[in-house]
């Protein structure tokens, strides 16, 4: 536990866009917690260094989010900073998500070289958004993307391919509204439903500390994320499975190759109650697996 005249370390990867996160996290704590200190400790994963890995063959779990967890076990940090979609459905024994900041706007961009209206070339490392995408674009071709947003933004300028997409919520924390020799157009909920957990920022500690930071935690975001992540768990999928889930303003909207798109209004307090009676429930409607 965490004792008030201690400083509490912030595990974080080391990416421009992890650190923004981080900073926005530390932003809340502080103000929820000022008779603490915070402290960045910056962390590099396995995600991180295998930068010629596809994600998708290597599978994606926990690829960038073991190394925090270690530190946190080991007591080498007090609490972790993570993507909340870079989180697998499973925690390691004795950790725990106590919440999440305010979320950001959850959509995707489709990041377009200059000239390109149609683009014949997609880079994404995403099946989710691979498979979407093509419903837009269905004589694109596709190939793989790697690297922080300035190097992806960058590949698209020269010419890698003609787009790519991004998390609206990246370019937003990172303060990028334009770059040159590119242009950007947001992908609407319906056109490219997100990952489970985009644009939320997820903190996560050891069990006996999760009291320890409800102040500086955004219920409702919670309720969304939460409620995304039960559909994650019960269907096994990740940020590396064509499989979709956002719940905003209380419409669930689903994309899983097995039924394509799907949405569901929910009311807040039933999904605030009951997340995994709704995944299950649902689950089932759509013949997704057993629950």
């Amino acid at each position: 536990m965490v004792r008030p005249s201690e400083e509490i370390v912030v595990a974080s990867r080391k990416s421009p866009l992890a650190l923004a996160q981080a900073e926005l996290a530390m932003a809340s704590l502080v103000i929820a917690m000022p008779r603490f200190d915070f402290r960045i400790e910056k962390m590099v994963t396995t995600g991180d260094r295998r930068r010629r890995w596809s994600l998708e063959e290597k599978g994606g779990k926990g690829l960038f989010t073991k190394e925090l967890e270690d530190a946190l076990l080991e007591e080498r940090a007090d609490l972790a900073i993570h993507s909340a979609k870079d989180l697998p459905s499973e925690m390691p024994e004795g950790l725990s998500i106590a919440g999440f900041l305010a979320r950001e706007t959850p959509e995707d961009v489709l990041v377009l070289k200059d000239g390109v209206d149609v683009p014949a070339r997609i880079a994404t490392g995403s099946p989710r958004r691979r498979v979407q995408l093509r419903y837009i674009y269905p004589q694109a071709e596709f190939v793989e993307i790697r690297g922080n947003v300035d190097t992806r933004l960058d590949k698209i300028a020269s010419g890698y391919a003609d787009a790519t997409a991004l998390a609206a919520a990246g370019l937003n924390r990172l303060g990028i509204a334009s770059w040159e020799g590119v242009s950007f157009k947001k992908l609407s909920l319906d056109e490219c439903v997100p990952a489970v957990g985009q644009a939320a920022i997820a903190i996560q500690c050891r069990d006996e500390d999760v009291s320890l930071y409800e102040a500086a935690l955004h219920t409702n975001t919670g309720v969304a994320v939460r409620l995304e992540r039960a559909f994650m768990e019960r269907l096994g999928g990740g940020c590396q499975v064509a499989f979709a889930v956002n719940y905003t303003e209380e419409l669930l909207r689903i994309y899983h190759k097995d039924c394509g798109y799907e949405t569901r209004t929910i009311p807040f307090r039933y999904a605030s109650q009951k997340p995994r009676e709704i995944a299950d429930q649902l689950i089932r409607q759509l013949e997704l697996g057993d629950v």
